[in-house]
Order: structure tokens, then C-alpha cells, then sequence
């Protein structure tokens, strides 16, 4: 059969997040702090207009970029949010979900042996996506010491003459980290120095909490190089719609399109109504759960530092990053441990890279109730570990 497969397929590793998710199917009472996904239920305004255009029979294709409706509002919205200008109709496409734009975006851009330097820890499909690209992932490892924030040093230590691109994923999953303007200058700094692509991942953007997100693509000189890969499902609660986009210099972007008709199509056609709705009308909502994930926010990490478990302050997304080191097991062991102990569902550190063990991923996207209880029964365990 290994003659069979092909060797980029055999060479990537099954995520590390599926085994403890398909051990948990298995039991009862488990409180699952594991899957990064909103528990909101999508807002009711979104549901009606995705509803809505069912059945006015609105059930076929759009065009491969994406309704003209949507980009013109995505662009508005970005101009008015961050300053940044896309032309509607030449600089923003409409994919199904962000994974699916960072897979066209690194099969346009990747030519085989190009390295890509990827901060780790993060998502798990950051590293897949370069080596099905035929690129070369090259790791940068963050430290909790600096708030898992990458440096322009580290990523300038990294670059060789093969380097072709940076992708960069902030806010942070797993860590909950965002990046200041000042980190993000060291990184725009070397690109511009250098050349290099910058995929900048900010699904999470507006997910923040007392700060503010810079998109990479408004600093000075960023725009022409930056692929900037965004999306509807973390902030509008919209992830079984499967919408996101990108958005691209228009040579880029065409190649990016390229790639996108020939997987795709097109997003899903109501997914799309549900997402202009979203961009148009639902901003009360989404800070409403905002204020919700910050308040739970707080909750788990002010707890998790109370048991012993030492959690610098996440201001982004909706996960915390402890730091079980003291424990004395590994992140694979605490994780399951706990699952199969307390059940309590985590995340090991280490499925997101390397320098990620040591600590375990934890999600605050659970009601308060579930957090409560989850801290009550995570204290257990942790002490019986001593």
C-alpha cells in the first residue's frame, strides 16, 4: 500500500486533537473543553436570512468568487475597520471556510521546496497545508515568556534563500495570543527586507479582549504582500455554514481563484446570504458574545492560576493555555488522565508543535456552568497529581 499513497500524504501525521474527541464520544458526563468552536448558537437574524433564502429556492451556484453582494460589503467592512481598500470585484474571493482559502492560497503561491516559516505553537493544519503545497514548513518556536508573540529575530534567524513565505495565525489558536503592532513591525520589517509572502491568518480578529487587533495587511508597505485569509465562523458563531475568504493583490488573488474553481466552485449559496446579513446587521451580536467570552475568559484564567496551574492572560480568541509542567506528566498524559479521571475533555500543548508541550489547550467557548464545574473537577485531578 506505501506504493500506493502518495509520499507528500504518507509524510503528514494525523491530527493530534482526534483521538481524545473520539474517546470522549465514548463516555458520559464529559464536560468537553476541546473543540474550538462557539458554543453560541448562530444569531437568529443570520439563521432567518439563510432560512429565507432557501426557500426563495436561491440554491445554486454563485459565481466561483463569490455573490458580488457579499465582497462588496467584506470590503466596506475592512476599509471601515482597518483602513485597508480591496476592490470587491478583483481583490476579495468568497471560499468555503478560511481552511479552504489557506489551501488555494498555498497551492498559488508554493512552488515545491519553497519554505514557509510557521510560528509554533499553532493550528494544525498550518504545517499540512505548506507540505501538500510541496513546501517545506520551517518552525519558529514561541515561548510563554514573551506571550507566545513571534519576533521579528526568530523569524529572521529562520529565512534562507528558499524562503518564500511567512504564515502567521493572530489571534492564536491554541494560545490565545495577539500580537502588538510593534511584534507585527519586526515581522513586516523582515518580509519587506526579504521579499517574502505573508500569510496572515485572523479568523479570530474580532475576538479580542483590552486590545486591539492589527491587521497585517494595514501596516506600512503590507498590503502588496500580504495574503490576509479571514472568515465568518469564529466571530459570528457561523462554523457549520463554512464561509471565509481572502483577500489578495489582484495577480495573487487571480492565481488564488485559479486554484479555488477547479476544488470548489463555489461557497455554499445561503452561507452566503447568512454572512452578508451577518456583516450588514449582526454587529450587536457579536459584541454581545464577546462580552460573554470575556467574562468567561477571565473565569478560567483567574481559576486555572488559582489550582497551580500557572496560565498567562490569553487576549484573544476563546482558548487558555496552562502550563501543567508541574504536574509531572507530559501534555498527552494530563489530557488523557483528566478525560478518562474527571472527564474533562483538553487538548494536549504538544498536537499544535513541539515547544507546545508542557501545556494543554483549554476552550472558554462552554457555558459559565461548564467552566465552573470543569475548574471544580481539573482541581481534583491536579492535586491528586502531587
Amino acid at each position: 500500500m506505501n506504493t500506493t499513497l502518495s509520499q507528500r500524504v504518507q509524510s503528514i501525521s494525523p491530527s493530534g486533537l482526534r483521538r481524545f474527541f473520539d474517546i470522549a464520544a465514548t463516555m458520559q458526563d464529559v464536560i468537553s473543553l476541546g473543540i474550538g468552536e462557539p458554543d453560541f448558537v448562530t444569531p437568529e437574524r443570520i439563521r432567518r436570512a439563510g432560512i429565507a433564502s432557501i426557500e426563495r429556492g436561491e440554491t445554486k451556484y454563485t459565481s466561483n468568487s463569490g455573490t458580488l453582494e457579499l465582497r462588496r460589503a467584506l470590503a466596506d467592512h475592512l476599509a471601515a475597520r482597518y483602513g485597508v481598500p480591496y476592490n470587491a470585484e478583483t481583490e476579495l474571493l468568497i471560499t468555503v471556510g478560511v481552511s479552504e482559502a489557506l489551501h488555494c492560497a498555498m497551492l498559488a503561491v508554493i512552488d515545491p521546496g519553497d519554505e514557509v516559516i510557521a510560528p509554533e505553537p499553532c493550528f494544525v493544519a498550518y504545517k499540512p497545508s505548506v507540505m501538500l503545497a510541496a513546501g517545506t514548513p520551517i518552525v519558529v518556536e514561541t515561548r510563554v515568556e514573551d506571550e507566545f508573540q513571534v519576533t521579528g529575530e526568530a523569524i529572521e534567524r529562520a529565512v534562507t534563500p528558499r524562503t518564500k513565505a511567512i504564515l502567521i495565525g493572530y489571534p492564536n489558536n491554541p494560545t490565545g495570543a495577539v500580537m502588538t503592532r510593534a511584534r507585527l513591525l519586526e515581522v513586516a520589517r523582515v518580509a519587506e527586507e526579504h521579499g517574502l509572502i505573508v500569510f496572515s491568518d485572523e479568523l479570530y480578529d474580532r475576538l479580542v479582549y483590552g486590545i486591539a487587533h492589527t491587521c497585517f495587511a494595514a501596516l506600512p508597505g503590507m498590503r502588496e504582500r500580504t495574503i490576509l485569509l479571514g472568515g465568518f465562523s469564529k466571530d459570528y458563531a457561523m462554523t457549520g455554514w463554512r464561509v471565509g475568504y481572502v483577500a489578495a493583490p489582484p495577480e495573487i488573488l487571480g492565481a488564488i481563484h485559479k486554484v479555488h474553481q477547479y476544488i470548489i466552485m463555489s461557497a455554499p449559496t445561503m452561507g452566503q446570504v447568512a454572512a452578508l446579513q451577518g456583516l450588514l446587521h449582526a454587529e450587536a451580536d457579536v459584541l454581545d458574545m464577546v462580552r460573554q467570552y470575556n467574562q468567561r475568559r477571565q473565569i478560567i484564567v483567574a481559576g486555572l492560576n488559582a489550582i497551580g496551574l500557572p496560565t498567562f492572560e490569553p487576549h484573544g480568541a476563546f482558548y487558555a493555555f496552562p502550563d501543567i509542567r508541574r504536574t509531572g506528566l507530559s501534555s498527552e498524559q494530563f489530557a488523557e488522565k483528566l478525560l478518562i479521571e474527571e472527564h474533562v475533555a483538553v487538548v494536549p500543548g504538544s498536537a499544535f508543535g513541539a515547544c507546545g508541550e508542557g501545556f494543554v489547550r483549554m476552550v472558554y467557548a462552554a457555558s459559565m456552568a461548564n467552566i465552573e464545574e470543569a475548574l471544580t473537577r481539573i482541581e481534583r485531578f491536579a492535586k491528586g497529581q502531587r
